[in-house]
């Protein structure tokens, strides 16, 4: 009963069946609502609904394709991105809606999550050639979020979030026991 294909223990079917919990309804009511949102602007995109796990938990992606001008939808650093996503969530969460919504251009979000990895692994390296603490360009929350849990399982090197928003950064610093 309780071997690893017992579909009650086996948790990896749980988590299976519970993604599959959005209706067709819901999703075409996100991508509605991204579209009634983007059409002033006039910029011709498509939409994609999905749902994912991310670190244990159930998240919906709106993955948007703009080929032309994401740069409209994406803005200076994520800013735009940033606000359209704050706005959908809200709209969904005002109507009752429980769920976690990621919006996203074009993959910017993974590439930028990508990109700023790669900046804390270099910090990382500078920290311990110069055993100086060294603080990251200002991030937003979800940044900044990514440097910790990149640089949390380094041992010789501790990280702290500074400042105010939007000025708010890391500063990678050598562990000292």
């Amino acid at each position: 009963i309780l071997d690893s294909h017992n579909p009650v223990f086996d948790r990896r079917t749980v988590l299976s069946k519970k993604i599959q919990m959005m209706t067709l309804e819901q999703k075409n009511n996100i991508v509605e609502t991204i579209k009634r949102i983007i059409a002033p602007m006039n910029v011709a995109c498509e939409i994609e609904v999905r749902e994912e796990m991310a670190g244990g938990k159930e998240i919906v992606v709106a993955a948007i394709s703009a080929p032309e001008d994401a740069k409209f939808l994406i803005g200076k650093n994520g800013q735009n991105l940033q606000a359209l996503e704050h706005v959908v969530r809200s709209l969904f969460l005002k109507q009752g809606e429980n769920l976690t919504l990621f919006v996203d251009v074009n993959d910017y979000k993974k590439s930028r999550a990508t990109h700023v990895a790669a900046l804390a692994q270099e910090a990382v390296q500078r920290v311990r050639n110069t055993q100086r603490a060294e603080a990251l360009t200002p991030m937003s929350p979800y940044e900044r979020r990514i440097v910790h849990m990149e640089l949390a399982s380094i041992s010789d090197v501790t990280t702290e979030s500074i400042g105010q928003e939007p000025q708010r950064r890391i500063v990678v610093k050598p562990y000292r026991s």
